[in-house]
């Protein structure tokens, strides 16, 4: 729940992008476990689990039937097919979480946070992570030896796509030092969180500044 329930806020949807291999997932992460009323959003899928996967905690695991259900329902914030399976935002507990102070964020990719902030502009913020420099990202890539110097090259090749999308997103982070990219990532939550919009305590609290003699 928010902070400070003297003070009720709307939550937003904070959609943090970046190329694989930039640090995204220790940035998010981070952030979550440092702000209690900031939840990771669950996706749907119709993938089986992977070992240590939780039903639940990792994903919602759904058939395809359940899937197109939902997509019929118009359940999804957004969703899309990626290697033959299918992956969604649910709407409702996202929009509740939003209703009761509490903040979502979503690891997501550059299509996926497009849609939802078409579908939800005042409640979503955009947040695009870049690396210091392509060689260093390609370096991070190597160091962690999870992929194949082929894959590797069109992940590159895909980083650079996106990165010149940056005007479409409302703040940029350049992770070139952890602590100074969390840091700034940080800042943005909090100030997000402040703006007038999302915070309904302010007229009826102006409204008593007014209305108190002197």
């Amino acid at each position: 729940m928010s902070n400070d329930p003297h003070l009720p806020r709307r939550g937003l949807m904070m959609m943090v992008v970046s190329p694989s291999g930039v640090g995204k997932t220790s940035l998010t992460r981070r952030l979550i476990a440092d702000h209690a009323d900031l939840h990771l959003s669950i996706s749907a899928t119709t993938r089986q689990p992977r070992p240590g996967e939780h039903d639940g905690r990792d994903y919602h695991f759904v058939d395809r039937l359940s899937f197109d259900d939902m997509i019929e329902n118009d359940a999804f914030l957004e969703w899309a097919e990626v290697y033959g399976n299918r992956y969604g935002s649910p709407k409702a507990p996202i929009m509740a979480a939003l209703e009761r102070g509490d903040s979502v964020l979503f690891d997501i990719d550059f299509q996926g946070a497009m849609k939802i902030s078409a579908y939800a502009p005042e409640d979503a913020v955009k947040v695009y992570v870049m690396p210091p420099s392509i060689g260093e990202m390609s370096r991070r890539l190597h160091a962690r030896s999870q992929d194949s110097e082929s894959v590797i090259r069109m992940r590159l090749s895909r980083a650079k796509d996106e990165v010149a999308q940056w005007e479409k997103f409302d703040y940029v982070v350049i992770n070139d030092d952890f602590d100074r990219a969390y840091a700034d990532l940080a800042h943005i939550f909090h100030a997000e969180r402040l703006r007038r919009a999302r915070n309904s305590w302010i007229a009826p609290f102006v409204q008593g500044l007014i209305e108190e003699p002197l």
